[in-house]
């Protein structure tokens, strides 16, 4: 166990999360701020690249996982990003669809947030979020989040204007 809140708890992702980090990354209406669902081999790759992030930076995208019930039904963490030429921590979260609305993703923002502080010692963290991914937007400022910066991802073929939010520690 890497975090725990009232309800949830934040553990590093195992080839065992496969069939629920499926189901979250191969639904193409979470995935909307991706330009759509991901295959199998992407989700794979997506998998092992937290596994890396784990070993070489001793943190990334963890399980979240349902104290009540033991299932996995998203994944938040901390992960390196490069914007404009800056390497950032960030704080990012994901979600099954069935589990939106139920105030899971800033529970666990802001004990990713708190952690990547106390742990880590960064005096900054940001959440970067497609313009139009409006739940995300919400769930960073309701992080204490405020916008610095935007910028143009190009992924999938196709330019994603993007907001930079931060909260120093």
């Amino acid at each position: 166990m890497i975090l725990e809140t009232p309800r949830l708890i934040l553990r590093e992702m195992t080839q065992e999360d496969y069939p629920a980090l499926a189901a979250i990354l191969q639904d193409g209406e979470t995935m909307y701020a991706y330009e759509g669902a991901l295959g199998g081999e992407e989700t794979q790759a997506w998998l092992e690249k937290q596994l890396e992030r784990y070993k070489k930076d001793g943190f990334g995208l963890w399980a979240v996982v349902l104290k009540e019930s033991g299932e996995m039904i998203g994944q938040a963490g901390i992960t390196w990003q490069v914007v404009d030429g800056r390497r950032l921590p960030e704080i990012g979260y994901l979600f099954n669809r069935a589990h939106w609305g139920n105030g899971y993703a800033i529970e666990a923002a802001a004990a990713c947030k708190t952690y990547a502080f106390e742990r880590f010692g960064f005096n900054k963290v940001c959440s970067i979020v497609r313009d139009t991914n409006l739940p995300s937007i919400n769930v960073a400022i309701r992080n204490g989040m405020l916008a610095r910066h935007r910028f143009t991802k190009h992924y999938r073929g196709i330019d994603m204007p993007h907001i930079v939010f931060v909260v120093h520690s």
